[in-house]
């Protein structure tokens, strides 16, 4: 049947199971909008930025597994997508971005609201088009979506000029795609499988690290067989986090920059690291020619470009996580590990993840460990960047699976409120928490407008220390205390602020007030904020400098020591 562009996309769309949008319309991309009200079937929700539609698409997709879908304009609209999608690509979310284009007689003119997005989305995409006929919109919209989803998945950008939305072609939508050059791993190499279960055999102190392909490729039971059948002790990279219950006598936390001391120190005594869907990034590694002198590595790794990237595998598998795991585990003898979690074990005691200290303000761990509490560790998490979304990392327990959303590799600032809309969106029956920094949350906070209007019923937890707080403490620790241009003095009365979005707010400054207020945002039916405010001094710890080594680890002072 012959149909508009516009409407090719919508019918696209559908095909492959999309049900919400997020977006914001504008002139390039108002011809698709029109179509809208004829496809119910499609939900799209107005965003108050573009920023956080892509942030929103993110989160979705990462608490649902499915293709997150946004919408933006030409120019700013598309441009402003940009921190969005280099947050999808570096943790590889399955996202696509259909963005409006001036029309194509326009194209290379420097019309109004000309930008090359695919010039510019180039290195932080999967890949992208520009299409440049009606005719081609079903196939690409095909091919963007079994990109995005399959292999490490990733964002994809289709760019669409004005002209083209309105112009007619026959639509038929494709069965498969063709793409020769798309190599998509599957099983890793039985001999190198066969290698990899005689170091297991060998091994003494093994120790696994888990990473977010665990959660993309939904390879938990896996992840849990491997580690019973062999009593493998679990670390978790940031990513990786809700990967394996915290609960279970094998999980060690997270390790690196800010983990727990005794996931570093369990690293460096290790003989045996079986990354799991992970990249060795430099947070964990620090100095690369430091990082697990004794240890030999195993690496299953969907992308090959990952593998000897930061640190040399002995034996690499190169595979997608959950069928390569499915290869692994049967082959591996049951084994005791006595010993060794014994002695992780000990080095959690020697170590704790936080050291008794009476300031007489709020210390925002304290916050952290009453939210676990008053969720019993299954509220799907989801923060920005600095030391909140550290302190969430270390003392929320998480037992639910896929219950940690954050930015990670990109590091945004601002993600932690649209990203949590998203997540809420896609679960809407789960309980979905923003654990925000007073910074990171002034820099999308207008999308709380978005949660009153479609009621999206995020709980914010705001730690108001009025600082850039990650910032201010490399300044304490590494420029002799020279706090510039991170200190906030103009911040708004978020209570203030929540009643003017018309939703719930209250004030916590006091340790006893923390579970009673989260309880009470939790009963409350809509959006709600707490502003807690935290100590505003203090640091995050353990921490290992940047590029540092273990012998640099820095762990909370105790109180009055230096």
């Amino acid at each position: 049947m012959m149909l508009t562009g516009g409407q090719i996309v919508c019918e696209s769309l559908i095909k492959e199971g999309v049900d919400v949008i997020f977006g914001i319309p504008g002139g390039a991309i108002l011809p698709l909008y029109q179509d809208l009200p004829d496809y119910p079937q499609l939900h799209h929700i107005l965003m108050r930025h573009e920023q956080g539609a892509a942030h929103a698409a993110d989160g979705y997709a990462r608490a649902t597994g499915k293709v997150g879908v946004a919408f933006a304009t030409s120019g700013p609209g598309a441009t402003n997508l940009i921190t969005g999608i280099a947050t999808a690509h570096m943790d590889s979310v399955p996202t696509v971005f259909i963005t409006g284009q001036v029309a194509r007689a326009a194209i290379g003119k420097d019309a109004f609201q000309e930008t090359d997005v695919t010039g510019i989305t180039l290195p932080i995409t999967k890949h992208n088009y520009l299409v440049m006929n009606a005719s081609e919109i079903a196939e690409t919209i095909k091919e963007a979506f079994y990109l995005a989803s399959t292999g490490r998945p990733g964002p994809v950008l289709v760019d669409i000029p004005k002209d083209v939305f309105v112009e007619k072609a026959e639509f038929e939508y494709p069965e498969t795609v063709n793409l020769p050059n798309y190599d998509m791993p599957q099983e890793a190499d039985p001999e190198q499988v066969q290698e990899a279960v005689q170091l297991i055999k060998e091994a003494q102190k093994p120790l696994i690290l888990a990473g977010h392909g665990v959660i993309i490729s939904r390879a938990y039971d896996e992840l849990m067989e491997l580690a019973e059948k062999a009593q493998i002790p679990v670390i978790t990279t940031l990513l990786g986090i809700s990967s394996f219950p915290e609960t279970h006598p094998l999980s060690v936390g997270m390790p690196g920059m800010h983990g727990m001391a005794y996931a570093s120190l369990a690293i460096n005594e290790a003989d045996l690291l079986l990354g799991l869907g992970m990249r060795f990034d430099d947070r964990i590694t620090g100095k690369l020619s430091a990082f697990a002198p004794n240890a030999k590595v195993i690496h299953v790794e969907v992308d090959p470009s990952e593998v000897h990237k930061n640190v040399r595998a002995t034996v690499p598998l190169i595979g997608d996580l959950k069928k390569v795991l499915q290869q692994l585990v049967p082959a591996v003898e049951p084994k005791s590990h006595e010993e060794w979690v014994q002695r992780i074990e000990e080095l959690r005691v020697e170590h704790p993840p936080m050291r008794p200290k009476v300031t007489g303000e709020l210390r925002p761990q304290y916050v952290i460990q009453a939210l676990s509490q008053a969720t019993n560790g299954n509220a799907v998490i989801v923060t920005g960047v600095g030391q909140h979304q550290m302190w969430a990392a270390q003392h929320y327990t998480f037992t639910k699976q896929n219950s940690w959303i954050t930015s990670g590799g990109l590091g945004a600032m601002g993600f932690e409120v649209p990203a949590a809309l998203g997540a809420q969106v896609g679960r809407p029956d789960a309980v979905v928490w923003s654990v925000a920094g007073d910074g990171g949350f002034q820099m999308t906070m207008s999308e709380l407008a978005t949660m009153v209007e479609n009621n999206i019923p995020v709980k914010f937890a705001i730690f108001n220390n009025r600082y850039l707080g990650m910032v201010r403490q490399w300044q304490d620790i590494f420029y002799e205390k020279s706090y510039v241009a991170t200190h906030y003095t103009g911040n708004p009365d978020f209570v203030k602020l929540a009643d003017a979005f018309g939703i719930f707010g209250t004030r916590v400054t006091k340790e006893e007030e923390a579970l009673p207020a989260i309880k009470a945002a939790m009963e409350y039916p809509g959006p709600a904020l707490i502003d807690f405010v935290v100590a505003q001094e203090e640091n995050v710890y353990p921490m290992i400098p940047a590029g540092g080594t273990i012998d640099q680890l820095m762990e909370e002072p105790i109180e009055g020591h230096a």
